[in-house]
Order: C-alpha cells, then structure tokens, then sequence
C-alpha cells in the first residue's frame, strides 16, 4: 500500500500554478530550475546536478557538484570518480537552495534513488527519476508526495505491462536455476549491475555458489559497506576456471550477455531479468533460455496509482511509452505533457561503463 506524505499541507490549490507550472524547464542541458539554479539529472556539465540515482542515464561525469542521497553517494564515486565534489541528503531533510526548499523521497527504484521535491513560494514540484511501488525488500519503499506538479517516467506506459508479486517471479528463477543445477548447466542470469543484480543475489540465498562480474562485485562492496546485508558472491576473474562454474550461477550485466566467455561455457542456460521479458518475443529477441519478466520500474498500475497519489494538476511524462500514456493520463482527466528526454538507455549506459572499467 502507498503512503500519501501531504508535508502537512492539507490542499494543493494554487493559483498562480493552475496556469503555469514555473519551478522546472526543459531544456538541453536536462531538468532545470531556474529560481534555484540548478539541475535535475542533467546529461550536459553544469554547476550543480541534482541527482535522483546512479543509473547512468540520470547521471553523468564532469559536473561541478553533485547533490544526492546518502546512499548514492559511492555508486557515484565508484561509477564516475572518487574525487567527485558531492553533498548528500537523507530522506526527508530539507534544505534551500536560492529561497527553492529541497528535499529528497524514496523512489523505490534501487538503493538510494529518490524522487526530488522541490518547493518555491507554495508551488510544489516533484521529480521522481525513475521509481517502482512495489516493495523490493532492499531499495527503501517508494513514498508518494503530494504536489501540484509531477515529471514521470513511463518505462512500461502500456497496459500489457503488469507484473507478477516479485516473490513468484524469485520462486520462478530459484525452480529454474534448480532444475539447471540437476542437468549439470551454468545459470547465467542477465541483469543490470546497478538494483537488479543486488535484487537477484538477496533473493537466491540457498543457492550457491553466486558468481558476479566486476562491474556488479564493486556496487555489492560499497552496498555492504553501508549496512546492506547481501549473501557472499564471488568476483569472476582471469583465475577462476569454467569448470568451477558448472552448476553454480553467474550474474552478468546485459552487455556480456552475449560475450564470447559466456559463450565458451561447457553448459549454460541463460535467463534474461527484465521487464521487457513480459512480451514472449523479446525473449527470442534475445536469444534468452528463459526471460523473468523482474523490473526496478512500475508497471501500468504502478505508474497510474503513484500519479494518482500524488494530487498532481499537472503531469510531466518522460522516456518510454510518452505518447500512449500521456494521451490516457489527458483522457482520465489529468493534464499531461509529453517531454523529451535522453533518459531511459540503461543498457547502452552499462556499456560505457564497462568500457571505462576495463
């Protein structure tokens, strides 16, 4: 169930809001506030970068400071530098920036992602990054915040879109990697190093040995460091031979999915974890064994339930099914706006990483 944080205000009605939403643009740089100078997840250098998560499409290099949560704080030095300049916030502490109050919300999308309030002169606008409102027993609960604004994304923005409880999906892959583990196969699992690998390893206790790629082993080691508890996972390096591997189970970004070491396995099953694993072709699109439709984004009930929440006059959709979801959020009665963004490429960010890392 959500949980409506109203911040102690009891109506959103604003006058000056109801025809003009003044506290954000759109620009090329990426979300701006103008009153406060700074940007939301900006994909061009500016001064000041809000951040909502370390997904690489929300964040980029060569910002002169960075604000984010606590907890996102070592996924930005591990994925873009120790030397970064970055103040942090927990959730729900309030500063001000230039007169514009700040405060950050669970999103519920990975560890340490937060939606952005932001407040100014009674007007009040919420950035949400990307979230999910189911519960993943890691990332902490996506809260809903009453606004007159609201910028959304819309990953899954189709009704096709509706996910199973997340513990019939981990009951699914434990049965599969099981049934890999009697036929003597590898169980390599494809999943994004940043959520979705912590997500499968907390889930997979009693099912060893986990091996991870190095990109996923560096964020399990700064997670731990701050209090997450997840079971042992062993680094694949150049010294562990593919016959260790046989019968245990290999996490790897979808990057490598394909890559010629996972290719070389004596045996292997892969199974893709995503979302896009709802629609049966897909899968084949991937070449995939098997696809767990397990996503870090809402659905079409989530999306609409997290709106509706909200109170919002006025939404913001961005990245994903923009068009379908805005015109359905216009038909309901909810003033919507598609907006062009350069977020939503995960995937294509993870490579870049990889690359760096290499």
């Amino acid at each position: 169930m959500l949980r409506l944080l109203d911040r102690g205000t009891k109506t959103l009605t604003c006058n000056a809001c109801l025809h003009t939403m003044g506290l954000i643009k759109f620009t090329n740089k990426g979300i701006y506030c103008k009153q406060g100078d700074f940007y939301i997840d900006p994909w061009r250098p500016v001064d000041l970068a809000v951040t909502t998560h370390g997904h690489a499409d929300h964040v980029k290099w060569g910002n002169k400071a960075y604000l984010c949560h606590d907890l996102t704080k070592s996924i930005l030095q591990q994925r873009l530098g120790a030397d970064l300049k970055i103040e942090t916030l927990p959730y729900n502490k309030e500063i001000t920036i230039n007169g514009v109050k700040i405060s950050l919300f669970p999103a519920g999308h990975v560890i340490g992602s937060a939606q952005i309030r932001l407040e100014y002169k009674g007007e009040i606008c919420v950035v949400s990054g990307d979230y999910k409102v189911e519960y993943d027993g890691i990332s902490t609960a996506f809260e809903p915040v009453k606004c007159h604004s609201f910028v959304s994304e819309s990953t899954f923005g189709l009704p096709i879109y509706k996910w199973q409880p997340q513990q019939q999906i981990f009951d699914q892959i434990g049965d599969w990697v099981t049934n890999n583990q009697d036929k003597g196969k590898t169980s390599v699992l494809v999943a994004y190093s940043l959520g979705k690998a912590q997500r499968l390893i907390k889930n997979l206790t009693g099912h060893s040995p986990i091996y991870v790629h190095n990109s996923i082993e560096n964020l399990n080691e700064g997670f731990r460091r701050s209090g997450v508890d997840l079971p042992e996972t062993i680094r694949i390096n150049a010294d562990i031979k593919k016959e260790t591997l046989q019968q245990g189970i290999v996490i790897v970004p979808p990057a490598l999915a394909e890559g010629r070491w996972i290719k070389n396995l004596q045996s292997a099953a892969t199974g893709v974890c995503s979302g896009w694993m709802q629609v049966r072709a897909s899968r084949r699109w991937r070449s995939a064994d098997a696809g767990f439709a397990l996503s870090d984004h809402a659905d079409w009930p989530g999306l609409l339930s997290a709106i509706h929440a909200t109170g919002a006059e006025k939404v913001f959709v961005t990245h994903g099914f923009t068009a379908t979801f805005s015109k359905y959020l216009n038909e309901i009665g909810i003033a919507s706006e598609e907006v062009k963004t350069q977020y939503g490429n995960e995937e294509e960010e993870e490579q870049e990483i990889l690359v760096k890392e290499a």
